[in-house]
């Protein structure tokens, strides 16, 4: 039986992880004139070179007059806003199955172990300007998991020890993204769960006033918890006619999923929803949710989980459906992300999709080898339309630097210590193979 009082400190404990106070702008839009956004999207598995790196190509070159392997041929319209980069490693991770928080932390991750620090997502969300919703992750997998477990935190970090969850239902990231302007079910389900946690919020904080002096401390970060997402519901509601210009239809998929993959095209639509209405401009994406799991029936693959991870993926036709989904989802962020005017351009023109795996290269690796794809400039930031190849000798830290550094936040190393340094890493400071 599931124990009550257990499950009232989970929520607490994944809201206030998810959704830290901090100063509001009072709108959703940052008051800098250039806004930035930057989206990392993680496929479980590892993510193979041969199936990102144009065949013959081993030297960094233009991608103008090259064609892009069959996994992520839907970017072909869009390799002039791509770039391939080979070579970085993340050996000092100990991958394996999953680096998990170890994958956008930069350290060492296992199975079970908390985050030892905060990780590259989140830093950046504090980096980047100010918005309602600082940090949005959400999580694709089996509809059962999904189900079973709505949230789960095996990717992102505020701190040491401190688990950002990813949302993985829905129903239940609609309701609280956009609860308090719809109407019928949705709303009166929105305003239950409201009332309950207003309630919890209360009875927590006066029963925690008569814990020891040793207890309070503690008590007080899940009394928080329940602070922080009443704080971010009264947030959204003041800008509640902003919001109805943003907020996704809902259909049957979110009802009645056939296949999970309904579900996932949901979360990335919800996801999308957040950057174009200016909630949030950090939003973090787990396909396989950090973990070996994960199911796409919806693309007519009935093999699911860890066993994904013992094919090879170069030339298989299940891995190619598998990536080729990848890309037709960041085609679509891209896309709409174009479609809304910013400044002089669009938002897609001050925003970055990172797109690699939590695992490097493949399942059971030694992360010698750490593949990623940019996609955008990040407000001119970054070089695209090219491959670029490092010489395997800087960690993927050097990219988290990177992209600290084109934030705005003048830092030489990401999570890594000169000790650290010494034996992982052959310079310091930004990848500049990579900068304009």
């Amino acid at each position: 039986m599931l124990n009550r009082r257990k499950m009232l400190q989970g929520v607490g404990a994944a809201f206030g992880a998810s959704f830290a106070s901090r100063p509001l702008l009072g709108s959703p839009f940052s008051n800098n004139s250039t806004p930035k956004r930057i989206i990392f999207f993680m496929q479980n598995q590892g993510f193979d070179p041969r199936t990102c790196v144009p065949d013959g190509v081993r030297s960094s070159r233009s991608l103008a007059k090259l064609k892009l392997p069959e996994p992520i041929s839907a970017l072909e319209p869009f390799k002039d806003r791509l770039q391939i980069i080979n070579g970085l490693h993340g050996r000092h991770t100990s991958p394996s199955h999953s680096a998990f928080f170890g994958a956008l932390g930069g350290y060492r991750g296992s199975d079970g172990v908390p985050p030892s620090a905060a990780t590259i997502d989140y830093h950046l969300s504090n980096v980047l300007p100010q918005t309602l919703l600082p940090h949005l992750c959400i999580g694709m997998d089996s509809i059962e998991n999904m189900k079973t477990k709505p949230t789960i935190a095996t990717l992102s970090a505020s701190g040491a020890g401190q688990p950002i969850f990813m949302h993985s239902n829905p129903n239940h990231l609609y309701q609280m993204l956009y609860g308090g302007i719809s109407k019928g079910d949705i709303r009166l389900q929105h305003e239950a769960r409201s009332n309950l946690l207003n309630q919890i919020e209360n009875f927590a904080a006066s029963k925690g006033r008569s814990l020891p002096p040793t207890e309070q401390n503690r008590y007080g970060q899940f009394v928080q918890g329940f602070k922080d997402v009443n704080g971010l519901r009264d947030r959204l509601d003041t800008v509640s006619d902003h919001l109805r210009k943003f907020a996704p239809k809902v259909d049957e998929r979110y009802t009645t999923p056939e296949f999970e993959t309904d579900w996932h095209d949901c979360l990335l639509d919800l996801g999308i929803s957040a950057l174009t209405s200016g909630i949030t401009n950090t939003l973090t994406i787990g396909s396989g949710r950090g973990e070996i799991f994960g199911a796409w029936k919806g693309l007519g693959i009935e093999q699911q989980g860890h066993n994904l991870g013992h094919m090879d993926q170069p030339d298989n036709p299940i891995w190619i459906k598998i990536r080729q989904y990848n890309c037709r989802m960041l085609v679509r962020i891209m896309e709409k992300l174009e479609s809304v005017p910013e400044g002089s351009g669009t938002m897609m023109d001050h925003t970055l999709i990172v797109y690699t795996s939590n695992n490097a290269d493949k399942q059971h690796t030694n992360g010698a080898n750490w593949p990623v794809m940019l996609l955008g400039n990040f407000d001119g930031a970054f070089k695209t339309g090219c491959f670029t190849q490092l010489n395997g000798k800087r960690p993927i830290n050097a990219l988290y630097t990177t992209l600290l550094r084109a934030a705005g936040k003048n830092v030489d190393r990401f999570n890594m210590n000169d000790k650290l340094a010494k034996k992982f890493d052959s310079g310091s400071g930004p990848l500049k193979q990579l900068l304009v």
